[in-house]
């Protein structure tokens, strides 16, 4: 009787996963379509890249009914996962080819690099610096249940970059810096793009490109986003 019990259990447990996950995928599904009504996704590879990536997964699980309302989420440590569309802003507004090498300072949960591994392809790879150990390993288990390996996760100081690997491409912060880094300008590739919020509770998120050996400001956007600490972004998380 009770091996019956335990297969009638079985088989609910994966009736409730298969339910769980097509309501996931019609949410997802959905999120995208609004993105891209908003004018926020218009690049075919970046909706791709959102269709592909089950944000569920890379949330607190208290979170996961919110994963794909279009907001932040408290992830710990004072930290949130940025909101879908501010992702999707930052991943059309740096141009994210496939085979590039990229930067991320702020790793959270991994989504948004998870995001950017898909853009990227199996010939790129992402870099992410993540200043807290527990975010750093929660991260690396979402990436390897999600089967994505082209993102490498370092724990360390982010405004200081990670010169082991320079140059990037493309360089991108999910987190508010005082000021624009110089670390990060010296790590971003000729040509090469770098997208950073300048800020404290309000920040710009400024977008600027080097070009024969000049950085330009291209474009820029007001935002409200967390900041960042380090030896060179003294912020109070």
């Amino acid at each position: 009787m009770s091996a019956v019990n335990n297969g009638l259990k079985v088989i609910y447990l994966f009736i409730l996963r298969f339910i769980k996950t097509m309501i996931y995928n019609v949410k997802r599904n959905n999120l995208v379509e609004k993105l891209r009504q908003e004018g926020r996704i218009n690049i075919d590879e970046v909706k791709k890249a959102f269709l592909e990536v089950p944000r569920e997964e890379f949330v607190p699980k208290k979170m996961k009914d919110y994963a794909y309302v279009d907001t932040p989420l408290e992830i710990g440590n004072g930290q949130t996962i940025s909101a879908p569309h501010m992702v999707a802003i930052m991943c059309e507004s740096l141009d994210i080819k496939k085979g590039q090498k990229i930067l991320e300072i702020g790793t959270g949960l991994g989504y948004h690099a998870a995001i950017v591994s898909k853009l990227v392809g199996k010939k790129g790879h992402v870099y992410s610096v993540e200043r807290f150990s527990s975010l750093a390993k929660k991260a690396k288990e979402n990436l390897k249940n999600a089967g994505i390996r082209n993102v490498t996760i370092i724990i360390g100081d982010g405004s200081e970059g990670l010169q082991i690997y320079a140059p990037y491409k493309r360089i991108y912060v999910t987190c508010a810096a005082p000021k624009m880094p110089s670390p990060l300008i010296d790590q971003l590739n000729d040509p090469g793009k770098l997208m950073v919020p300048v800020g404290r509770i309000m920040c710009i998120l400024k977008l600027l490109e080097k070009k024969r050996g000049f950085t330009y400001k291209k474009r820029s956007w007001w935002m409200c986003l967390c900041s960042i600490s380090g030896k060179i972004w003294f912020l109070k998380l």
